[in-house]
């Protein structure tokens, strides 16, 4: 069983550290990934701080990961040594029910595998892309085409596909008005993949301090949250809102600026619940929903879509030593728009 280099946290109340991990062999469906690039992703931080509930610890993070196929298993079909890959945030599941079966493992009915935190088939606990190589079954591993460079690639793997799929369920397109609430790593992706779907883009952020980008990735208009002028001004405009924002919003006030029919669709996971009063939904009939990540196909997907429109994400490199200060500058809003370990320096 191989040992390699990462980060790990030890504790939920302790900095990250340098350590070694085990990696299972090789085996005949498996996949050995060099990795290059490794996306902080908010969700690290909460899982590594017991935000989602307990861990066993020590614990390596990262599921935005992008890299070289180094060697694959006897039975191996879809990949070959020497392919650029991406592993997204999940590495198993049953393949066997009816969600899995529809190419949406994300739902398993059984339970997807994390990449990490998570039990695997064999009992072993999943640890992530902060490494320099990962052995993951073929079947969840995507091609990253030629023409995105592997360090902005590897927030698709999160950040791309849990916009992406949204976009695509609700039907973003020509004609139809969306709303990204935040512009931070998940909701700079939901505009440049949502005015490249050809949708009329709006975002909606606390203060106007990020307008210019906010115009610069894609977006049509900009409005403060914290101007109370915003909620009135735009009342019943939009056919479809995603919110991308891990932190409590009054959801009844957004559900007012959606029109007859409209769906405001939670991808931000804050760790506390999100009331909902029932006349905001029911005066215009409109939906709350949430959705998660994309399946392995429907992610294959979203690779090739931003291949052809030329969208990457808007990245800071790090050396895996600011890892920790990525963390706070994560929770301060001090990024933009995702901060990527560079793996070389593990």
């Amino acid at each position: 069983m191989p040992t390699v280099n990462a980060y790990a946290a030890p504790s939920a109340s302790e900095d990250l550290i340098p350590t070694t991990i085990e990696r299972r062999d090789v085996g005949p469906h498996d996949v050995l990934i060099d990795i290059k690039f490794a996306g902080i992703c908010h969700s690290d931080i909460h899982t590594v701080r017991g935000d989602w509930g307990p861990q066993q610890y020590p614990l390596a993070p990262g599921h935005e990961i992008a890299g070289i196929v180094t060697e694959v298993g006897s039975e191996v079909t879809r990949h070959k040594v020497g392919d650029r890959v991406g592993v997204g945030c999940m590495v198993n599941s049953c393949k066997e029910c009816a969600n899995c079966l529809a190419g949406e493992e994300q739902y398993c009915l059984k339970g997807m595998v994390g990449t990490y935190g998570a039990v695997d088939r064999d009992g072993s606990i999943t640890q992530g892309g902060y490494s320099t190589h990962v052995v993951v079954v073929e079947d969840f591993v995507v091609r990253i085409p030629e023409g995105i460079e592997l360090d902005v690639a590897a927030p698709l793997l999160c950040a791309g596909i849990t916009t992406f799929s949204p976009l695509k369920r609700w039907g973003a397109g020509p004609g139809k008005k969306v709303a990204v609430v935040g512009l931070g790593g998940l909701g700079h992706m939901a505009v440049r993949l949502a005015h490249a779907m050809g949708a009329e883009v709006t975002v909606l952020s606390q203060s106007l301090k990020k307008q210019e980008d906010g115009l610069r990735l894609g977006a049509d208009h900009y409005y403060a949250t914290s101007d109370a002028g915003t909620f009135e001004a735009l009342a019943g405009s939009f056919d479809l809102i995603i919110n991308t924002v891990s932190a409590s919003i009054d959801i009844s006030s957004y559900l007012q600026l959606l029109s007859l029919d409209g769906a405001l669709v939670n991808v931000g996971a804050p760790a506390e619940p999100l009331p909902v009063n029932a006349f905001a939904l029911i005066g215009g009939r409109r939906s709350f929903a949430g959705s998660m990540i994309g399946g392995i196909r429907e992610t294959q997907e979203m690779l090739d879509f931003c291949a052809a429109h030329g969208i990457g994400a808007e990245i800071e490199v790090i050396p895996a030593e600011k890892i920790n200060e990525a963390y706070e500058r994560v929770l301060a809003s001090d990024v933009r728009y995702r901060f990527v370990i560079d793996t070389a320096t593990l």
